[in-house]
């Protein structure tokens, strides 16, 4: 029995960011409220208070569909080594980390910007192995 299949370093990043991305799930829904005004006072000075529940929701759903397709996708590495649904779920947690950076810099909250250039390295690496 294949542990971790053919491709273990693909499937050991899918797994980290399903992770990451599925606790920020976790916390977004259990606590929409506390979520929502954090944010919003973390946005006061910027143009983006007035959008927080919007845009908190678009974030969450990007994070719910690229769980959705990084699970899918290391079933489907793990089965049939194929890595589209994979390569796509990688995709939009790299879009969402890209929203996340944006808020991040809109707020000037320089640490908090830098802190997410680590998942996102990790990341670009499951781009390039999930294309190769």
């Amino acid at each position: 029995m294949r542990f971790l299949s053919n491709h273990p370093a693909e499937i050991l990043i899918l797994l980290f960011l399903t992770i990451t991305f599925l606790v920020s799930v976790f916390e977004k829904t259990t606590d929409w409220k506390g979520n929502v005004h954090f944010i919003r006072e973390h946005f006061k000075l910027s143009p983006l208070k007035n959008y927080v529940p919007f845009l908190l929701a678009i974030v969450l759903l990007t994070e719910i569909f690229a769980c959705i397709f990084m699970g899918i996708g290391m079933y489907q590495i793990y089965t049939s080594e194929a890595k589209e649904y994979a390569l796509f779920g990688v995709s939009l947690a790299a879009v969402t980390l890209l929203f996340l950076l944006i808020g991040q810099r809109l707020a000037k909250d320089y640490p908090g910007a830098m802190s997410l250039a680590v998942y996102f390295i990790v990341t670009l690496l499951g781009v390039f192995l999930l294309n190769n």
